[in-house]
């Protein structure tokens, strides 16, 4: 399990970073809703991200009946955990839903661009 720690410290780390400096600049270029969703979007996407790696091991554990149901329920408790921000977005004006919503895929975000910087096809192995 260290290598998902690490994982998980890498990508959660990079998004953080990136949410902030990215939604600091929506805030100092006037975009001050959008730059608080991308924070608080983002910040929900690396809790999401960490649950979902602690609850890996639970899940694999026990009869195929008990695992089924510990993925069911971790499915239910991250999605409500990710509702979180939305609803806040749409409840509270200071928040752009946009910003949220970019914020949440942030980790997927950076996954793909990890994988895609890792990929040229002109490099020899």
């Amino acid at each position: 399990m260290t290598i998902l720690r690490q994982t998980q410290k890498k990508f959660g780390s990079r998004a953080v970073m990136v949410g902030i400096v990215v939604g600091f600049g929506l805030i100092l270029t006037g975009f001050k809703p959008h730059g608080k969703g991308l924070v608080l979007g983002t910040l929900f996407s690396v809790i999401n991200f960490v649950l979902m790696g602690e609850m890996l091991s639970m899940r694999l554990a026990g009869n195929r009946k008990t695992a089924s149901l510990r993925a069911f329920s971790s499915i239910c408790l991250r999605y409500a955990l990710l509702a979180v921000p939305l609803i806040a977005a749409v409840k509270l004006e200071s928040i752009h839903i946009l910003g949220v919503v970019f914020g949440l895929f942030m980790i997927q975000l950076l996954l793909i661009v990890d994988g895609l910087g890792k990929f040229n096809p002109f490099l020899k192995r």
